[in-house]
């Protein structure tokens, strides 16, 4: 069986990895303004080269060493002593090891939706670098390497906290840190069609997200890949509906945030709730992150330009605390915990107030001196003039 296994966690490798190049970086290319479509696909690239090498370097090895409650240690650093014959969580380890790095590669990635438009170069790339073995590596030793919260019984079946809680904490502290665009119009996405592809190459690329995570080709991860596709759906028709009732009209570009709110909500859950789960997972997802995009942007003032904190951040949080009930067979779910459900409720609240307390003291740390040595945003100058042109001597569009 473990060849099948292997096989299918070959093929969700590849499939997470199109989430981020091309499926990430079309999706925020669309919603910027095209003096800045460049500069958004060279960071989702660049960042994903970077963190390719990153995680190879030492990220994987502190992530994934089963020492330590809080961090793993440097002995599979370059991935020494790892040959054909390895294995780890009943795969050859090369092939985890993979799989896992298609995860460190989107995650800050994410990131980019939060600082679009006005970041430095250098400093996106020297954040993430740090980033992903001050935050991301830790926090996934956390709860998927045997660290302090797996020992406490924390659930996260494919990353709400180790991806998008930590990513959406993370962005809105840089959105912070950065300030406002020096432009005060609501942006007006240049390409709805660019974002709908690359939503769709997300969505696609979800079902080895979260179906992958099973870690084996058998029942968990087709209901895995069933409750996943339930949500974003169902997410994305009352994102649709809401904007309708409001608006007057519904619009692509929210319905395919709808859709995207909905799977980063079920991400967590997505091993644990069955489908009526899901459907209410994907009801309160577009629901609750719809108004935080409001609330991020006009009442706590933060410039989050592409909403990464009020849909991923939110989503994350949101699906992470509902799996406790939601996972229960009391209510339809597949009983994966040994935990009561406040027992288990009471657990993910720990785990979610430790990843979001450490990801915003990290980050805040990280960008505060990042600014006083080399500067995190851009001259007025070159951010009206837009960064394909001052920051990459290239155009989209000619």
């Amino acid at each position: 069986m473990i060849e099948g296994n292997t096989a299918w966690i070959l093929v969700s490798t590849v499939l997470v990895l199109l989430m981020t190049l091309p499926g990430l970086a079309l999706f925020y290319g669309g919603l910027v303004y095209s003096k800045n479509l460049i500069s958004v696909l060279i960071q989702c690239f660049a960042v994903a080269c970077l963190m390719s090498i990153v995680w190879f370097i030492a990220g994987y090895s502190i992530a994934f060493t089963e020492t330590g409650e809080y961090f793993g240690n440097l002995s599979k650093s370059f991935l020494n002593g790892i040959t054909l014959d390895s294995e780890f969580a009943g795969l050859p380890e090369s092939t985890f090891f993979m799989f896992q790095m298609t995860f460190a590669i989107i995650t800050p990635a994410l990131i980019v939706g939060a600082f679009v438009e006005r970041a430095k170069f250098i400093a996106v790339l020297l954040f993430s670098m740090i980033w992903l073995i001050v935050v991301y590596a830790p926090v996934t030793h956390w709860i998927w390497g045997g660290g302090w919260l797996s020992k406490l019984g924390v659930q996260d079946f494919a990353g709400g906290l180790v991806v998008h809680l930590n990513c959406g904490i993370s962005a809105l502290i840089f959105a912070y840190l950065l300030g406002p665009r020096l432009s005060k119009k609501q942006l007006v996405p240049h390409s709805p069609p660019l974002v709908m592809i690359g939503t769709s190459m997300l969505w696609v690329g979800w079902f080895g997200f979260n179906g992958g995570s099973a870690l084996a080709a058998d029942a968990n991860a087709g209901m895995a890949m069933t409750v996943t596709h339930i949500s974003a759906a169902t997410a994305s028709l009352v994102w649709m509906l809401i904007e309708w009732v409001k608006h007057g009209k519904p619009t692509l570009v929210g319905t395919a945030t709808g859709c995207i709110a909905g799977l980063a909500t079920i991400t967590p859950a997505s091993g644990f709730v069955g489908p009526s789960g899901a459907l209410l997972i994907g009801i309160l997802a577009a629901v609750l992150c719809y108004y935080m995009v409001g609330f991020v942007k006009n009442i706590m003032k933060i410039d989050d330009t592409l909403d990464v904190f009020a849909v991923h951040g939110v989503g994350g949080l949101l699906g992470t605390l509902l799996l406790a009930p939601l996972g229960s067979t009391s209510f339809g779910g597949l009983g994966h915990s040994d935990l009561s459900i406040f027992g288990q409720l009471k657990v993910q609240i720990i785990a979610s107030i430790s990843v979001a307390v450490w990801a915003a003291l990290a980050s805040f740390i990280i960008l505060i001196i990042l600014k006083k040595f080399i500067g995190i945003r851009v001259s007025e100058e070159e951010e009206e003039a837009g960064l394909d042109v001052s920051s990459h001597s290239e155009s989209a569009y000619n």
